[in-house]
């Protein structure tokens, strides 16, 4: 899974960054001081990985892991190549979502590049310079489909009327992702590929001195949650200076000051969680002496696909699925127990994997 955060110049993008991946993106206050996107890969806590690893003492663990993107900061006229907007558009169109950091504090030291802070506008033109590149790539697709059309084919004369209607709804300064779409559309739109379908997490950046208060007592962040729920979108809110010092904190510590924080997560774990429910995705499990992994799939995948997500030998030649539920396993104190105790299951091709299933796959190829 690949997170683009994006976000206006000095909205504490980099800051966000460097917590979440300790990859060291410089966070300076000036605009477009990341360039190039920096990237880092970030493993997912799970508490359930350790526990396995040390039922079985597996000599390995293997999380599940999140490639953060920090793209470069935009500015009005990116559809049109201001500032850094072209790299920006190139960028964020290869990310699965879209991790929109937004400036919910003041600061007179941190300048803003519109000189005010005001939330809602800063959303709105990203959104608008999104929306504008979008609009030129679905005219593109409108003409050809007229062109084609003109012979009376039907299906051209089908797609030139949905593109019509995304068009004219973009044009209306909304999001492709809040257009009212039939099961078959949503497959047109995402064969369109568009910025502003990408589902999106708001993390309002707050100061350190308005944590550990209500969202009622914060109006910015109250501005956020209104215009998010508009659009169906998710909201967090972090405090991105705060996460960059629990960072560089060893484990413990780390914990110990959420706890006098009064936080029982950090802003990653919560980041982590948003983003897995935005995109539909679970966690399976395997587990034995060499190795405890996590295996990212999303939510629905039948037991062949989610073993091809290891090799691609295990979904041609599955033939069951031996499942069963993580703690029930920790409860039975080992696998031939658990199976003795008829609490692992057989399960053929139509098994629908769930979150924190133990599998082991039986192939033959």
């Amino acid at each position: 899974m690949k997170l683009g955060v994006v976000g206006l110049p000095n909205v504490g993008k980099s800051t966000l960054f460097n917590a979440i991946t300790h990859a060291g993106a410089e966070a300076a206050n000036y605009p477009f001081c990341t360039i190039e996107p920096n990237v880092g890969v970030v493993a997912v806590p799970d508490e359930r990985l350790d526990k396995l690893a040390a039922l079985y003492d597996s000599k390995k663990i293997t999380p599940a892991v999140i490639e953060f993107v920090d793209i470069a900061g935009l500015v009005k006229g990116a559809s049109h190549g201001e500032g850094l907007g072209n790299k920006f558009l190139s960028h964020i169109r290869e990310v699965d979502a879209i991790v929109h950091v937004v400036r919910c504090f003041e600061d007179e030291n941190v300048t803003h590049v519109e000189n005010s802070v005001d939330p809602v506008r800063d959303i709105t033109t990203i959104n608008l310079e999104l929306i504008l590149a979008d609009m030129e790539t679905v005219q593109k697709r409108l003409d050809r489909a007229k062109n084609s059309a003109k012979g009376g084919d039907k299906k051209f004369l089908v797609e030139a009327e949905f593109l019509q209607r995304v068009y004219e709804h973009l044009s209306g300064e909304q999001c492709a992702r809040t257009m009212a779409l039939t099961e078959e559309e949503k497959e047109q739109m995402q064969g369109l590929f568009l910025l502003t379908a990408k589902p999106v997490i708001y993390a309002a950046n707050i100061s350190e001195k308005d944590m550990g208060k209500a969202d009622g007592e914060l109006p910015l962040v109250r501005q956020v949650e209104e215009f998010a729920a508009k659009e169906g979108s998710e909201v967090l809110v972090i405090c991105a200076k705060t996460e960059e010092e629990l960072s560089q904190l060893p484990p413990d510590e780390a914990q110990m000051f959420l706890e006098e924080l009064g936080l029982k997560e950090s802003g990653l774990d919560r980041l982590i969680k948003k983003s897995y429910s935005l995109l539909g995705l679970i966690s399976y499990l395997t587990a034995g002496e060499k190795e405890t992994r996590a295996w990212t799939i999303a939510k629905g995948t039948k037991a062949p696909q989610a073993a091809g997500k290891i090799h691609t030998d295990f979904e041609k030649g599955f033939i069951r699925a031996e499942v069963v539920d993580w703690q029930t396993l920790l409860e039975c104190g080992n696998y031939n127990a658990a199976k003795e105790k008829g609490k692992v299951r057989s399960e053929g091709k139509d098994y629908v994997i769930k979150d924190g299933d133990v599998v082991l796959f039986r192939f033959n190829v």
